[in-house]
């Protein structure tokens, strides 16, 4: 309701400006109450079919201002103005009309979210949620040395939009450190840039050891004490088989792909084997069909290194090691306190990532100055409850 409110709105002030005239006759003056200061939400009238004519009767409005100003009679060179293709594009993703009248999208009828504007002023902005938190924008990445003997500099800034995830930028920020001859022997990174694939990825194209936690194997989630996870299964990959635990062999193995096209293979035992099976509540709750217990394989080489990192990363040696990986929640400190990332002051992402490389800058700088002057670092902070917990 905000948004679309506000596109409206932005667009009645760009006409505003831009050709008072035309405008004029369109509008009355409900439509200054409506539209004449910023659209928030704790303006809206209360109770959900109050909102609802609301919302339909902005979009009557804005379909209003859509028509006239791409009315054959109307100057060209209204339909350029960037806050009315702004509202054409948003009324298209967030409305639709039918014989009964305007009508919100919702569900499925709307756009990805990627697609999808969030913003009448930025365009590039995108709407997403982490963690129960929402915001309209982008996200930032940023990678550092972390050597014990030098200055911890910020080597690599890569800007999305909001809804990439993670995972998705784990080759981007290699590719750039290997353009510009920054790879690290190691790399350590938060859960959200690990999969199996930038594992070995990793090591094969750019003789990085990407140092990370994967997930765990969730199969047994659904099941209560003892259980037969992933890794107690032996693969023979040439002869595409899988035996289980008691010595029985799969019926099946089919190559398949992710939407994201990473082949995978289905493996399946016969529900004969899995239903007589003595241990078959500590295997799998499947219920009684064509198949038994399945399993889902990645291609050989990512499917080891995946059960490798599964095992290494229970052990306090491999947890010692990845806490050098927290020196990082200090940058991010750093550059929402010192260099105010959290609000961009741009707008579109290509002026909103240089902003980033400003502030990268700065923070490089800042801890230079530091490094060379023998500053010493600031101490974490410690509440009064907690020091006087430690003095006791």
């Amino acid at each position: 309701m905000e948004f679309v409110g506000e596109s409206l709105r932005a667009a009645l002030e760009a006409l505003s400006v831009a050709a008072p005239q035309w405008l004029s006759a369109l509008v009355t003056a409900d439509w200054v109450r409506r539209y004449g200061a910023r659209i928030d939400s704790h303006r809206f009238p209360k109770g959900e079919n109050v909102r609802q004519e609301w919302a339909e009767q902005v979009g009557r409005d804005g379909f209003t201002i859509l028509e006239a100003a791409f009315a054959p009679g109307s100057p060209g060179w209204l339909r350029e103005i960037p806050a009315v293709q702004v509202l054409r594009r948003a009324w298209v993703e967030q409305y639709h009309r039918d014989g009964e009248g305007v009508r919100w999208r919702e569900g499925k009828d709307l756009p990805p979210g990627r697609r999808r504007l969030c913003s009448p002023y930025d365009p590039d902005a995108r709407y997403s949620v982490k963690r129960g938190s929402g915001w309209c924008g982008y996200k930032t990445h940023l990678s550092e040395t972390c050597e014990p003997d030098a200055p911890h500099l910020i080597t690599q800034v890569i800007t999305t939009d909001a809804t990439v995830a993670d995972t998705e930028v784990t080759e981007t920020l290699h590719q750039g450190l290997a353009t510009r001859e920054l790879l690290p022997a190691e790399h350590d990174v938060d859960a959200g840039y690990v999969t199996a694939t930038h594992i070995v990825a990793a090591q094969d194209r750019y003789g990085i050891e990407l140092l990370g936690p994967v997930g765990l194997d969730t199969h047994h989630e659904n099941h209560q004490g003892e259980h037969f996870a992933q890794s107690t299964f032996t693969v023979n990959w040439q002869a595409r088989t899988v035996t289980c635990p008691q010595g029985k062999t799969s019926a099946s193995w089919s190559s398949q792909r992710k939407s994201s096209g990473t082949p995978l293979a289905r493996v399946h035992f016969t529900a004969q084997d899995c239903g007589s099976c003595p241990v078959h509540e500590k295997c799998t709750k499947a219920a009684n069909g064509k198949w038994g217990r399945s399993l889902t394989l990645l291609p050989q080489d990512q499917q080891e290194a995946l059960e490798t990192r599964r095992r290494e990363q229970l052990t306090d040696q491999w947890q010692q090691r990845y806490n050098i990986r927290a020196g990082v929640e200090g940058t991010i400190s750093q550059a929402v306190r010192r260099a105010q990332i959290r609000r961009t002051r741009f707008t579109g992402l290509p002026k909103t990532h240089l902003g980033h490389i400003f502030a990268a800058t700065a923070i490089n700088i800042i801890r230079l100055d530091a490094w060379l002057t023998e500053t010493p670092l600031g101490p974490t902070r410690t509440s009064h409850l907690a020091r006087l917990g430690l003095a006791a």
